[in-house]
Formats: C-alpha cells, structure tokens, sequence
C-alpha cells in the first residue's frame, strides 16, 4: 500500500531569481510587506509558477489568471483564519505557492506530491476540498453560518470562476447566502464567461464607486434612514436598481440578495486591494465581480488558454510543448471519430457535453456538426435531463461525460432517463484511475452505481476496437446505454472503419487454460491475460456488466476449479459482485475471489503505479492469485 504521507524533498527557491517570494513563507510573511512591494512580488510569483509548471505539468492558464487576486486575498485577509474556498481548484496554485508549498511545487501531482488541488489534510490554509466545480458558496456559506453560530467574526470568502457560475448549485447557494443575509463574500473570477461587457474606463470608475466606502456608507445609511419609511424606501429601492443595471450586470445578484460591485479590473493589484477592505469590513452577503484574462503575462497561454489550462512539460521561453513518443490512440479520440462517423449516418445522433468539449473529445464534431453539438455548461444534471427530453421526441443523444461528473446527475439518470426507458447513449470517460488528477476525478464506482438501475445496459471495452462496437451497441439499443472506457491510450488495437455492433450480453473467451478462469471487465483485460500466462488461466473477456453473459459464467464455474473477477472500479458493488449474486442466486457454491479497487480513495500518482499499488497490473494478480487458499473442485 502506498504511504499516504511520505513528503517529496523540498526543491529550494533561487533567492537571487526571487528575492521577494523566497521570504514568503506563510500569509503572514505577505501582510508583512508594505503595499509598494506587492507589484514586484507579483511578478516573481507568475515568473515562479510559470517555470514551475513548464517542469512539472499541471494546470496553467487559470492559475496565471489569479496571480493578482490571489496576493490581495491573502493580504488583505487573516488566512488561515479567515476562510477562502477556490473554485475550481485548479486555480489554486498560487495559493499553495503562498501558503508554505513553494519549495515543493515541483512535485504537483506526482506520487507523494502535492495535490492539484486545494486538499483540507495537506494545508490548514486549505479550507475546503475542491475538486469538483460549483462547491465553493455553499462551502463558504456554511462556514459563515458557523462562524454566526459560534460567535466567530471569522470571514468566508467564495472564490468561483473559469466556468463555474454556470452550474445550477452556485445559484442555489446564492440563493440561500440572499435570503437568510449571511455574512459571505462572493468573488467572481470572469474570465472567459462573457458575463458583461469588457472592462473598459466607465465600468472601472463605476466598480470603485461601487466598492468605496463611501458609496457603502451611504447606501447602507441610507437604507435604515429610510426603513420605516414606506414607499420612500422602496422608490429609493428602484431607483437604485435603474441605475445600476444601465452600468453593470449586477441586477441578477441584488435580486439574489447580494450587494454587487463591478467590474473590477482583476489584474489591479492595487485597486483589488482597496476593494476587499472595504468589503471585509461589511456585513451580509455581497459579489464582487472580478474580471480576469487566462494566461495573464505568457502570450502563448493568453493566445490559447484551452492548451495551456492543463498542459505537461513545456518550454517557458517560447511555450513549446514537449511531444510525447509514438503511442496508440486513446479512447477518447476513439470516441471522437466514432461520434462523426456515426452522425454522418445517422441525422437522429446529436452530441451533449457539460463544459468539456476538448476533454471528451468533441473537437472535431463541434466543427462538422454544429446544428447537433450542445455544450450546457457545467451543469451536468441539466445535460442529462436535457437528453432525456430530446430522446422523447425521436432524437438520439449521446452524452459524452467524465465519469466522476456523471455522480453528479445520478438522480436525473434514475428518475429521468431510465426510469423512463429512454433512449440515451452515456460515454462515459475517465473509468477507473486517472492518474495525476487524483481521487476528485477518478472513475472509481461508475459499475457499482450503473449497475444497479433498471433498464440499463452497461458495457466496458477491453480495447480501442471494443470501444468503438461498443459504441455503436449502445447507439443501436432502445433504451439507456452506458460504454465506460479509461483516461489515455488502449493497448493499440487496429480498429475496423465499420459501425459494426455486439449481441448484447456475450462474452468472449481470448485464452483457454484450466483450473482457473479469470474474468475480465474492461481495460483490465491486456494485465488479466499477461497474467494468465503464467498461471496458465483462462481468460474471458466479459464486455456487458449488465446484462452478464450467465451461460458462459455457468460453463467457466462447471469446468474451472476457481473464478476470479477483475475490474477497475470500486469492489462493493462493481462486477465482480454483479457475479457473486448470480451464482449465489443459483444456489451455486463456487470458489470467486474478487480483484478491484479497494475500500479507500487512491490518491494521484502515475496511473501504472497506482494500479501496481492495487494489485491490478499482471504481476499483482498472479500474486493475489497465488495467495488464495485452496478452491473448491469444479461442480
């Protein structure tokens, strides 16, 4: 088992390169400056990140984006006592550069490194996990009404941006903060969300009339002034709103409650700074609207902050990316191809996709077939029920998600797709571990909570080609559908330019052997057979969790001593459980052991060390194998 804490060398920081970060230890080493020194440190913080990053790989553009806002939050507020919450994550680099990380920021993302993510056990400054988008008001808001409830003057602050204002539950939670008057700061990080106009000079003077003291003295004077006073206080109401919606985009928020401020230039240290003063000092809930470009300070990232928002090594110089040796395709462009080849034969298929077009490959699709690519947002229960309403009506969609976000929508998948029986096809990425990413992303239970809806048909290729007849089964079939395949390259398979399908429920046998019949679900297949080798095994590649192929599980248990299941998703509940219910229904005593993901969060690392970890690469499965005792002869 990995060590869950062992530290990775500390790298240290080059004091003559950055003289003003190799002093920054902590926030208070920042607080600690005077304001003149901040601009300097800014831009060694970005410099810092910059390189850091072109070493290691990881998240880029976001990060550049927030260099400013990052400095001014943890110098205007008591962090770690006071509380910020990120979101997403990913835009929380600087922040771990801040908070006593720097000097081991090189081994972001790696076995026994830091996480990419704010990650509460790694730093007190990490006041909540964040791996998922859209968390961070209803987070901050509790820890608001904590601070209500004991008493605290604590402070919580919502960082939210690069797309995550779009999910339905950031609105939820601005709805409650706008209703109950908590004491919550919301900043909104716009990016590239075209929220408003762009910054220009009359939004900025308006944003610091806004965010001044003065403007807040009046308007919150005037406000109990006027609180008794009837329709004078509800004209004064309206005629502040008038004019405030002909200047900003703020009328939604203040409908919600909030007392918005903005636009404000995100990248004016200074300015920010005055800003979050003042709003620190207020009470009840108020958005401060923040605007910010992707890539800040590297052209290339600026140019294209798609590339560089999660990139691997790459020169800093002229932001050349380094090429990786030949490999196979991965199944994610397997899907790609596969969605445009069969929406060139099909005018029913349509493509849906919560905010992740590059991520699950759509690419290419969004180009060919604009007419039939719906990007929702991050708002992954609207996609689904969005596609269930367009299956009613003859369309067929194909829901292309990661499967960590589909968790996300699981209500929505019972109640709107398969309990209505509809005719909507999952892709469903990212199944399994996915590497450097760590638990907020892995596919770890998809199987175990598939498996278990009515109606639903749930396939897990073992290969590229697979993949793509798996696709087209679950195109083909009249019902929901599900292919769950793995982040990065299968094991290269010549793939056939067909649309070929599968008969739903058959396996196949790819290695005959005896004594003992392993069965393999999915990308597991290639280290099941190594495997069988040397254990001289059977091997069945099992391909449908459900419906499962029973007449070969019944043939494999009458002629094998043992059978073994292998899968790489979370045991309690997955595939391997899927069989033992069988041959328990059939009253059937077989010797099974069960190889899967065991009962804890697999932290980030190499996807093939991680696997080794688990016992799931060749040599772990001969040697968990080997050391069962004795099976039960064949019936």
């Amino acid at each position: 088992m990995i060590a869950r804490s062992l530290p990775t060398p500390p790298r240290m920081i080059d004091r003559i390169r950055f003289p003003l970060l190799a002093e920054i230890d902590s926030p208070a080493d920042l607080r600690a400056l005077p304001e003149s020194a901040l601009s300097g440190l800014a831009r060694e913080l970005r410099e810092f990140l910059l390189h850091s990053v072109s070493q290691s790989g990881g998240h880029l553009a976001a990060n550049l984006g927030v260099i400013e806002l990052t400095l001014a939050l943890h110098y205007v507020y008591a962090t770690p006592e006071d509380r910020l919450v990120w979101d997403v994550g990913h835009q929380a680099y600087p922040h771990k550069i801040l908070t006593g990380r720097r000097d081991r920021m090189d081994s972001i993302r790696q076995l026994h490194g830091l996480s990419g993510f704010p990650k509460r056990e790694e730093s007190e400054h990490d006041a909540f996990g964040v791996g998922h988008s859209s968390t961070s008001i209803s987070a901050a808001l509790g820890m608001a009404l904590a601070a209500r409830h004991t008493g605290s003057d604590r402070k919580a602050v919502a960082i939210i941006g690069d797309g995550a204002m779009t999910a339905g539950m950031a609105f939820e939670a601005l709805n409650h903060a706008g209703d109950i008057n908590a004491n919550l700061l919301v900043i909104l990080n716009d990016n590239e969300m075209s929220i408003s106009p762009n910054v220009g000079a009359l939004s900025k003077q308006f944003g610091r009339m806004l965010g001044s003291r003065l403007y807040t003295t009046v308007r919150e004077g005037g406000k109990r002034a006027l609180d008794h006073a009837g329709p004078l206080r509800e004209l004064a109401k309206r005629a502040e709103e008038h004019v405030k919606g002909m200047v900003v985009p703020g009328t939604l928020f203040e409908e919600l409650g909030f007392n918005y401020v903005g636009p404000v230039d995100g990248h004016d240290l200074h300015d920010l700074i005055r800003t979050l003063r003042t709003l620190r000092d207020l009470n009840g809930p108020h958005l401060l609207h923040i605007k910010t470009r992707k890539g800040k300070g590297f052209g290339p990232a600026e140019a294209d902050p798609c590339t560089y928002h999660g990139v691997g090594s790459f020169d800093p110089e002229t932001g050349e990316i380094a090429k990786g040796g030949a490999h196979s395709r991965t199944y994610t462009e397997i899907f790609g191809d596969w969605l445009c080849d069969m929406a060139t034969q099909d005018s029913r298929l349509v493509g849906i996709t919560p905010a992740m077009r590059e991520g699950s490959g759509l690419v290419r699709f969004a180009r060919e077939f604009p007419s039939r690519y719906f990007d929702v947002g991050i708002a992954e229960q609207h996609a689904v029920t969005v596609a269930a309403g367009m299956a009613c009506d003859g369309v067929k969609p194909v829901v292309a998600i990661y499967s960590t976000f589909l968790q996300r929508a699981y209500d929505q998948l019972i109640h709107d797709v398969a309990l209505q029986d509809l005719d909507v096809l999952f892709a469903i990425d990212r199944a399994g571990l996915v590497g450097a990413d760590g638990p907020t992303h892995a596919g770890a239970f998809d199987l175990s909570y598939l498996r278990c809806i009515p109606n639903m048909v749930v396939m897990t290729p073992s290969d590229e080609a697979e993949c793509r007849r798996m696709l087209t089964t679950g195109f083909l079939y009249p019902g929901p559908a599900a292919v769950r395949y793995p982040r990065g390259a299968g094991p290269g398979i010549d793939l056939d330019a067909g649309l070929d399908g599968l008969d739903v429920g058959k396996a196949r046998v790819v290695r005959k052997g005896q004594g003992i019949a392993i069965l393999a679900f999915g990308s597991l297949l290639t280290a099941a057979r190594k495997a069988a080798e040397e254990l001289d095994a059977t091997v069945a590649d099992m391909r449908f969790v459900k419906p499962l192929d029973e007449a070969l599980i019944l043939e494999l248990a009458s002629n094998h001593d043992r059978l073994v299941t292998v899968e790489e998703n979370a045991l309690a509940g997955g595939a391997g459980s899927a069989v033992n219910e069988f041959l328990a229904a059939r009253g059937l005593n077989v010797s099974i052991a069960n190889l899967g993901l065991p009962d804890r969060f697999i932290d980030h690392g190499a996807h093939s060390i991680l696997l080794a970890d688990c016992g799931l690469d060749a040599k772990g499965i001969v040697a968990q194998i080997r050391g069962l005792g004795p099976a039960n002869p064949a019936p």
